[in-house]
């Protein structure tokens, strides 16, 4: 491999730790991991200098800039795709049925969830509202659940800030 070509290769590969890192380390930040975000931050800002000093040092060669540029991309989905593997915290998990009959309440608390459910009231009628507290790791698998139990089920989730109180935080503190 001659010089140029392992100029190239090592902008790319550096350049994908950087943004993987700095992606990671952006989503610890949100979710709250101050230590560990701030941690990731130092080896994020050595690899950023060594990424982009091979870049300036090198800019005659535009497939070190396109190297730079590509590495960038790839770092964020690699990035998007570590965390989604984490999947760090909690989502709230709302679902509506119509189907009273199959007490999808009960048969999801059998799963191992804390559920919580009320009537509401829709366009056309009477619901059953449930609201359902898990770890973001689950939440693939809850869907799944609910969808056997309840084809016709509106599901929606969103992470909570805070959590206070209930079945589900003496899980949480752990």
């Amino acid at each position: 491999m001659d010089n140029s070509l392992f100029i190239v290769v090592t902008i790319f590969i550096v350049n994908i730790l950087y943004v993987t890192i700095y992606t990671v380390r952006l989503l610890l930040t949100m979710k709250g991991y101050r230590y560990l975000a701030a941690l990731s931050s130092v080896f994020e800002m050595i690899i950023y200098v060594v990424a982009l000093s091979l870049v300036l040092d090198n800019l005659n060669n535009i497939a070190n800039v396109l190297a730079y540029a590509i590495g960038f991309g790839v770092g964020i989905i690699v990035g998007m795709k570590i965390e989604e593997r984490i999947a760090l915290g909690y989502i709230t998990v709302n679902v509506i049925t119509k189907e009273y009959n199959l007490d999808l309440p009960n048969q999801i608390r059998d799963l191992g969830y804390g559920v919580t459910s009320w009537l509401a009231n829709g366009r056309d009628g009477e619901r059953m509202m449930l609201e359902i507290l898990t770890q973001r790791k689950n939440e693939r698998k809850l869907y799944k659940q609910i969808i056997e139990i309840d084809e016709g089920a509106f599901i929606v989730s969103s992470e909570p800030k805070q959590i206070h109180g209930g079945f589900w935080i003496k899980q949480v503190r752990k």
